[in-house]
């Protein structure tokens, strides 16, 4: 039977340019992948932003859409480019020099989960790859590139907000402005993916929110962000990472007690960017 490879939540009436994706929240397993990995299922689950969809859901009543893979990370990475095959997974694979999202595993087709842990051994076919990507991939971006391109032909403009999660470990030696830890990392790629202004009304409706606000280090946007992101164009890209430990328990891959309150907290946050991005909004502030 034929897994599902993304969920697309409507909104009645799009009223905003705003879109919402989140590309590695997939948690249906091909029973074949599970079976050929060395690992247990609970260690491929790692690489998950595990709920991030489910944080995010309620966009549609703000009058946004949320596309969120169902495909996992640890088979599909939707925030890679198609040709970024690792050659020690894939044979045939040319080698792409100066990759280090290659170099260190985490290529179209991941070879390692969280913490360097290999996927399986051996290598698979080119053959093969490829059509994983055809049939993963493909109808992902495609239905991606569709959004952007409906919000820009009825609005002028299309804002995506890439949405993510982060292990508490990475953010060890992150600090936000004033020095202080942050919850929330906000990537632009330094400027290259969205402009200052939509970077602030994304970054106000945060703080708002009472969350610490971090830029772009130690993440500052991934593919998604250098393909969609083009402000000169009308096109903005800002990638949020969120720290897992306020909603979930890392090791176990949990909600936790804190989940509802922070779904609340997100849905807010997401209704001030989706309101404060509104035709009527940018025409009264122009």
């Amino acid at each position: 039977m034929s897994l599902k490879k993304y969920d697309l939540r409507l909104p009645e009436k799009m009223t905003n340019p705003v879109i919402f994706s989140s590309p590695h929240s997939g948690r249906n397993y091909p029973a074949e992948f599970v079976q050929q990995s060395i690992l247990p299922k609970m260690h491929l689950r790692s690489s998950e932003d595990a709920f991030v969809d489910e944080l995010f859901a309620d966009v549609v009543d703000f009058g946004s859409p949320l596309l969120a893979a169902t495909i996992p990370r640890a088979y599909i990475d939707l925030n890679r480019g198609p040709e970024e095959l690792d050659p020690s997974i894939v044979t045939g694979a040319k080698t792409l020099y100066n990759n280090p999202r290659i170099s260190s595993g985490l290529g179209v087709i991941p070879r390692v989960v969280a913490e360097g842990r290999q996927i399986q051994n051996g290598k698979m076919s080119m053959q093969s790859a490829l059509a994983r990507i055809k049939d993963n991939y493909h109808p992902y971006h495609d239905l991606l590139t569709e959004l952007m391109e409906h919000a820009k032909r009825w609005f002028d403009l299309a804002v995506l907000i890439d949405c993510h999660s982060m292990p508490n470990d990475a953010l060890q030696n992150a600090m936000a402005p004033g020095g202080l830890r942050p919850d929330i990392i906000l990537g632009n790629r330094y400027g290259a993916s969205a402009s200052s202004d939509i970077f602030k009304i994304v970054e106000d409706a945060f703080k708002n929110q009472g969350f610490i606000v971090g830029r772009n280090t130690p993440f500052a946007g991934g593919y998604i962000t250098q393909k969609y992101g083009i402000p000169s164009s009308g096109q903005h890209v800002v990638q949020v990472e969120i720290n897992r430990s306020f909603y979930m328990h890392e090791k176990t891959i949990e909600k936790n007690a804190q989940f509802d309150d922070m779904r609340l907290r997100l849905s807010n946050v997401a209704q001030d960017i989706c309101k404060n991005n509104s035709p009527e909004v940018r025409l009264a502030a122009e």
